[in-house]
């Protein structure tokens, strides 16, 4: 069992990254030649192109992640430190933009806010320029990146509490002053970590720079890589060593977050989980609430009201009219064998097939690595979690590279099974997340207990920590299932001619004018998507609350 899931990391990691870098340093490499080795390195810094990717990329990735520190850091602090009405509902709502496909949300920002959109219907503001420019696709993808600040923010103050906040009132420190030197400090490694975070998923993006970037003018390394390969002629050399860029990038950004906390860990002096004891708002109530309910208009309302008023009107010229209104885009995706029925059924078939994979390898990998099976084990950690510090677009250009070889007998490659093989490795830690911590919080008794009581290791495996961590596990795969039937990048480098997946379905909707029907499928796959993933958070606090009982 050690063997066969570090043999499935290799495949589904470890060989797609390798083949990376051996295109990057030896262009010849799919000719089945060394020759030329390292000489796309001065090629790829004299092209004019890179600057220009690289300056966007990094621009781009330090706006949003500014832009998601200045709204993430005072909403959190706020629902953390302060006693906030209806603070499950407000968290939830923050939780949608985040769990709401970036591409999708940008369509829907496009068509409220360009010239003669939604809002300019209802008497708002022309904000088209704003829209098409490097400060918009900032602010559209900060929209749907500061909950990562905010959530982080915002639990590390809860569970630190206001105890030593208040020592420090007490001793004659102002509320700032106590914030500022107490709450803050024990709340920075925390922050940091959202903050570097939000600067991640900002360079991994791949759809909304695609989608509003072309007109504002604004190219980034993503959709660089990804032209490189659609465009004739391929060039896979190039396309590989911009993904070892970007990665680069994507870890020199993980890497920095214990330099810039100074390398401490703040803790309460007891060790204990501190009780929260949040402080009343008192005259502040109203404009608090004020605050959360704009936020989340903005962030929740105004692009899932655009997603459907799209879905329901007849056509976009006829405007925002009662008689505009049509239900025939639904009707279109279900008839007979339509293109978009044929692509819902390939993403819920592959999207079940990766939660089923990913489940169990992941189930696998944490409980070989918490339970310190075999002495790989901080390699299993490793190959499993490092997809999280993978672009999309650097996966697919992996598969790519490793899979479209003639030497293969039998090969993934122009079928399903290479869309299958990208999902299983994009949300592989999902799964590897939930579960160990769910194993850490069962502790390590129960196992060697059953083991004395004559039990084999895969009869404790099968029949004790699998039932305890299931809830968790079964959380995982809803949330790799909702992630799996919507992914937009990997499905546009990798699905094989003829077939269509819901993602591709929507962008090619919009890239051939049909708006409503692109939209009708966007809103169906964003409904059946937050559906799951709000039955996967009521499964986590339901076992959250079991293990608090316990």
């Amino acid at each position: 069992m050690p063997l066969l899931t570090v043999a499935l990391l290799i495949v589904l990691v470890a060989l797609p990254l390798l083949f990376i870098l051996l295109q990057a340093l030896f262009p010849a490499l799919s000719e089945g030649t060394l020759a030329g080795a390292f000489s796309t390195i001065p090629a790829l810094l004299r092209d004019p192109a890179l600057p220009t990717l690289l300056l966007g990329t990094l621009k781009t990735g330090v706006g949003v992640a500014l832009f998601s520190a200045a709204l993430g850091i005072p909403l959190g602090t706020l629902r953390g430190l302060f006693h906030l009405p209806l603070a499950r509902v407000w968290d939830l709502l923050m939780l949608i933009p985040f769990l709401t496909p970036p591409y999708i949300a940008a369509l829907s920002w496009m068509l409220a806010l360009q010239q003669n959109g939604y809002l300019m219907q209802l008497g708002g503001p022309n904000l088209n320029t704003l829209l098409f420019s490097q400060t918009g696709i900032m602010l559209i993808m900060t929209l749907n990146i500061f909950p990562v600040v905010y959530f982080a923010v915002s639990r590390s103050m809860l569970a630190s509490g206001q105890r030593l906040a208040t020592v420090a009132r007490v001793h004659g420190a102002s509320a700032w002053r106590a914030f500022w030197h107490v709450s803050l400090p024990m709340a920075l490694p925390a922050l940091a970590a959202g903050v570097l975070l939000a600067f991640t998923l900002a360079i991994e993006e791949f759809g909304v720079p695609a989608a509003l970037g072309p007109r504002a003018g604004v190219v980034m390394l993503t959709v660089g890589i990804e032209q490189r390969l659609a465009d004739w002629p391929i060039d896979l050399p190039g396309a590989s060593l911009l993904s070892v860029l970007l990665v680069l990038i994507a870890l020199a950004a993980f890497a920095l977050q214990k330099p810039l906390t100074g390398n401490k860990q703040v803790t309460s002096i007891t060790g204990k989980p501190a009780q929260s004891s949040p402080v009343l708002l008192g005259v502040w109530k109203i404009p608090v609430m004020a605050l959360f309910t704009l936020v989340s208009v903005v962030v929740v309302a105004m692009p899932l009201c655009s997603l459907y008023v799209t879905a329901l009107m007849s056509t976009l010229s006829g405007g925002l009219h009662l008689a505009n209104l049509t239900d025939r885009h639904f009707v279109a995706l279900f008839a007979q064998q339509s293109e978009a029925l044929s692509a819902l059924s390939t993403s819920v078939a592959l999207a079940l097939g990766a939660a089923a994979i990913t489940g169990v390898l992941g189930f696998l990998a944490a409980w070989l690595v918490v339970e310190g099976k075999m002495r790989g084990a901080k390699i299993i950690d490793a190959l499993s979690l490092l997809p999280a510090a993978i672009p999309g677009v650097v996966v697919g250009v992996g598969l790519i590279l490793l899979w479209n070889r003639s030497f293969w007998p039998i090969s993934p490659y122009n079928s399903w099974a290479i869309l299958l093989l990208s999902y299983c490795c994009i949300l592989l830690p999902w799964p590897v997340r939930y579960v160990g911590s769910a194993l850490k919080q069962i502790g390590g008794n129960l196992e060697p207990a059953a083991r004395v009581h004559g039990a084999s290791s895969l009869q404790a495996l099968r029949h004790i920590i699998l039932p305890l961590v299931f809830p968790s596990l079964l959380a995982a795969m809803l949330m790799v299932f909702a992630i799996a039937s919507r992914e937009l990048v990997t499905s546009l480098l990798l699905a094989p001619a003829g077939t269509q997946t819901v993602a591709v379905f929507i962008w090619r909707q919009f890239e051939q004018g049909s708006v409503g029907q692109g939209m009708a499928m966007a809103s169906i796959a964003m409904t059946v998507s937050l559906l799951l993933m709000l039955a996967a958070l009521a499964l986590l606090q339901k076992q959250g609350k079991a293990s608090d009982l316990s």
